[in-house]
């Protein structure tokens, strides 16, 4: 790797949510009590992640179709936009119902993956796109795993479900790519955070605009989980 992304996935997501601070000294306070179940800090940190995720992966996605020199790669761009815009309508409908507030916009970090990405071509593109998106990913299953089994809220436990199976689809198809450089993801996974909170906090959305909406392709096979409707 080389260039603006080799500095990049020096401070890969550990995780990349709002409230990441909090999470970690009081993961477990409850901060509302909605018909659903008690809701923590943990599980409205989880569901800003979500959102907060597919506001990067979506935009790689699509650079994925139009940039990735091989047929696998272009499956994998396929996977990350049918599957983030169906993890992202559920995100919106959990969040309308527990009265969370999420971004529009990813992380100042996340938006670094992105340009960094952009400014890649050819096979370096295929490259750093498997093994960026690999290492994310794969962080990310922890935090899933975490929040399933902790959270007392029925709609975030199936919006973990749900995730769980969206990052195991992207992790399936990014290996199939041939191109993740498992060194590099292992260092990123086993790295302490070297960028300061807000670089991984999401900002907030601006009032006077609509919410951004992960459109799914024409032909998605894909819908938001029932059970967060």
């Amino acid at each position: 790797m080389g260039g603006a992304l080799s500095l990049t996935l020096g401070s890969l997501l550990y995780p990349a949510m709002l409230g990441v601070q909090k999470v970690r000294s009081a993961p477990e306070r409850v901060i509302a009590t909605p018909a659903t179940g008690p809701l923590t800090e943990a599980d409205r940190d989880f569901v800003v992640e979500v959102r907060s995720a597919g506001l990067w992966e979506y935009p790689v996605g699509r650079m994925a179709l139009r940039k990735g020199t091989t047929k696998a790669v272009r499956i994998a761009g396929e996977q990350l936009i049918d599957g983030r815009a169906s993890l992202d309508a559920s995100s919106r409908r959990v969040a309308e119902r527990l009265d969370i507030t999420l971004p529009d916009r990813p992380s100042p970090q996340q938006r670094g993956f992105v340009a960094a990405l952009k400014a890649d071509s050819g096979k370096r593109f295929d490259t750093d796109m498997a093994t960026l998106l690999r290492a994310a990913d794969g962080q990310v299953l922890s935090t899933i795993a975490s929040v399933r089994t902790t959270t007392r809220n029925s709609l975030v436990r199936a919006l973990a479900d749900q995730a769980n199976d969206t990052d195991l689809d992207d992790l399936t198809v990014l290996e199939k790519t041939g191109l993740v450089d498992f060194g590099q993801v292992l260092v990123q996974e086993t790295t302490a955070p070297t960028l300061p909170a807000q670089d991984m906090t999401p900002p907030p959305p601006v009032a006077t605009q609509p919410q951004v909406v992960l459109a799914p392709p024409a032909n998605s096979t894909l819908s938001p989980s029932p059970t967060v409707g």
